[in-house]
């Protein structure tokens, strides 16, 4: 599978560390977009210093393992010309994970004014799968507005609240939970949590 993959500025840092975690050990290529107001809350929430993508990259390596098995490409955040602001390339699905609101208001106006946004705006006009994790709580109408409208558009919205009833015992059981649905939504069993049995 070939992805693009987007940290997007909202808290829930640990819903991007572990679905890259499991991605890495999964056949395929992913191109990763990280905004700076993600770079300072993934420092804040792993109480760590990382200053560029690869450097979170090498945190969730350090941390919790990194495969083999999937190649990731780093796209600069800030550059509208990159290769997969086009629709001629081509990709799979695209995550934003975690989702900002203000990237949701952006990718439903159709701003396309960082990269992130603008593969988003990519993927809705090739009618290829978008899928994006907001964590804010509680929403307001702007926000509901917002996620009805880029539902309508063709996004699927993946609000970050795990689920309790396969018994967490750790904060990465949760995170293992999010990832594990948006690992669904791609049609990939990623085995990251116990299905409900019944």
């Amino acid at each position: 599978m070939k992805l693009v993959v987007g940290l997007a500025g909202a808290s829930g840092s640990i819903y991007a560390a572990r679905f890259l975690k499991a991605l890495s050990h999964l056949p395929g290529e992913t191109y990763l977009i990280v905004s700076p107001p993600s770079l300072r809350i993934f420092s804040e929430e792993y109480e760590t210093k990382v200053s560029k993508p690869e450097e979170i990259l090498e945190f969730i390596r350090s941390k919790f393992g990194l495969g083999t098995e999937h190649q990731f490409h780093i796209r600069n955040f800030h550059d509208i010309g990159a290769d997969i602001a086009s629709g001629s390339n081509t990709w799979d699905a695209m995550v934003v994970v975690p989702c900002s609101m203000k990237t949701v208001a952006s990718i439903t106006a159709g701003l396309t004014e960082n990269l992130i946004e603008r593969a988003a705006d990519v993927s809705l006009k090739e009618r290829r799968r978008l899928i994006v994790v907001p964590r804010e709580t509680p929403y307001n109408r702007i926000h509901l507005r917002n996620l009805l409208s880029l539902d309508e558009a063709g996004g699927i919205i993946l609000p970050a609240s795990p689920g309790f009833y396969q018994m967490p015992k750790t904060l990465d059981d949760l995170g293992d939970f999010i990832a594990g649905r948006i690992f669904n939504l791609l049609g990939i069993d990623a085995s990251l949590f116990p299905k409900w049995e019944g």
